[in-house]
């Protein structure tokens, strides 16, 4: 009879093939086995996860860590504690931190720094911006590139000088050379010139707030978003890179990748927790101001949002969890330009998905699919992680659908010490999380310390 670390007994387990009532086994950090009781009596300890579904850790692929530079704000330890108490697994950072990351040596000390303080896994893309650096880094475990196209007009974060790149030769070269080394490559569209024009018309009538703000990046049906995003497809599709379209959020932009899709590119697509839970009613610019990002989706196009994660135009929820101070953004309620976008949620997300799928908007499946499963396939982690089967890392969220509670601010762990879903009632909850075995987050309290977590390389 053989002998594990762990059992979860008679949970409803995901697998690719469906999901499953039965047994989980770990041992050495894997999953072991699948099956009944009997086979696994000799376990150390045992997890009885009776009524509660058992699913892959959840995959970040798009974390601000702020760390270094803005560690005020967050770091990685604080956003990782916040990632293990939403049942994520892995996060990955981005490049516009202090220094920036676009060099081999700056991308190896934010791994140094990871190892000695991450709860949960980690990596970080670098960006592209140093043609000479990329093959190097992408030969030193990124699990892809990240590219801004926007560039900060009336501050100078979190797209700061030297980051965002919108000049289409530039764009060019950095397609060339990303499809070299057959990483993803991963792009915030965004027209400059276009908005330039835009924004101009907005301040000229002295119109600086959120509203105001979230008019100006809606302009002429979202142009701003879609032409970016056709000039990426053609690029792509010219260069044959792997293209990942982050902050989706125009029906616009849904029809242009589906599109692509139909045409064979390879393109994969990023939707964001605000454009479905904060940008899809404009009473929350009036009521959370700068706190709500500033991003508003007409129904026409949050509805266009909900159809393309069901039906596989969108591909990855990428949280986007950008935290910053109060006192950071205050500013934005008098000029939302001068405050700095973005809003905390990595530990959020996962109960407000599990709260439509309690009412019935997207099934358990679709959405580990799109939080999981789903990463792990575009960024080669595959079969390690993103999945349970046998010989998969034993990342687990351990969930309960029917559990409701209230987001409370002073449950958080992110720095900033703020969240815009506050007073929100949801319905699911992550009971457990588990990182190569080990339990680092248990009834909502982070039991995991620094150093639990492991830098999460692509495989070769």
């Amino acid at each position: 009879m053989a002998s594990f670390d762990l059992v979860i007994k008679n949970g409803a387990v995901w697998t690719p093939g469906g999901i499953v009532t039965t047994d989980l086994a770990i041992h050495r950090g894997k999953i072991a086995a699948l099956g009944s009781a009997d086979v696994f009596a000799e376990a150390k300890e045992t997890i009885d996860a009776s009524g509660k579904a058992i699913v892959p850790g959840l995959i970040d692929t798009h974390t601000h860590h702020r760390d270094p530079g803005y560690t005020h704000k967050e770091d990685l330890f604080t956003a990782t504690q916040a990632a293990a108490a939403g049942g994520v697994t892995l996060s990955v950072g981005m490049p516009n931190v202090n220094p920036p990351t676009t060099t081999l040596a700056r991308y190896n000390s934010i791994v140094k720094n990871g190892v000695k303080k991450a709860v949960v896994h980690f990596n970080h893309n670098p960006a592209p911006t140093h043609l000479k650096e990329v093959p190097k880094l992408a030969k030193s475990g990124a699990l892809a590139f990240k590219l801004f196209m926007i560039r900060d007009t009336r501050r100078s974060y979190p797209h700061m000088p030297g980051i965002g790149v919108s000049h289409q030769g530039d764009l060019l070269r950095i397609f060339e050379a990303v499809a070299e080394t057959n990483l993803p490559l991963m792009v915030h569209p965004h027209s400059q010139e276009i908005m330039d024009v835009v924004e101009q018309g907005y301040w000229k009538r002295g119109l600086r707030g959120p509203t105001a703000y979230a008019d100006a990046y809606r302009a002429h049906k979202g142009i701003v978003w879609d032409s970016a995003i056709a000039t990426l497809l053609r690029m792509q599709e010219a260069t044959g890179a792997k293209l990942h379209v982050l902050h989706v959020n125009t029906l616009g932009a849904v029809e242009l990748i589906r599109r692509a899709k139909d045409k064979g590119q390879d393109v994969t697509a990023e939707v964001n927790p605000w454009a479905l839970f904060l940008g899809h009613k404009r009473e929350n610019l009036t009521k959370l101001g700068p706190y709500a990002l500033g991003i508003w989706l007409p129904e026409a196009d949050s509805l266009a949002m909900w159809d393309a994660i069901r039906d596989g135009t969108i591909d990855v929820c990428g949280t986007d969890h950008a935290p910053h101070t109060s006192a950071e953004k205050e500013i934005g309620w008098k000029d939302m330009w001068e405050a700095p976008g973005g809003a905390p949620v990595i530990q959020e997300y996962l109960s407000l998905f599990l709260s439509e799928v309690n009412r019935g908007r997207i099934s358990l499946d679709r959405l580990v699919r799109l939080t999981s499963h789903n990463p792990a396939q575009r960024f080669a982690l595959a079969p390690r992680k993103g999945t349970i089967q046998v010989g998969a890392d034993a990342d687990l969220a351990i969930i309960d659908l029917k559990q409701e509670k209230t987001i409370l601010t002073e449950e958080m762990y992110s720095k900033c010490g703020w969240t815009p879903y506050a007073g929100q009632k949801v319905i699911g909850v992550p009971t457990m999380t588990l990182v190569k075995g080990k339990v680092v987050m248990r009834d909502g309290k982070v039991t995991g310390k620094a150093g639990d977590g492991e830098w999460a390389k692509p495989n070769k």
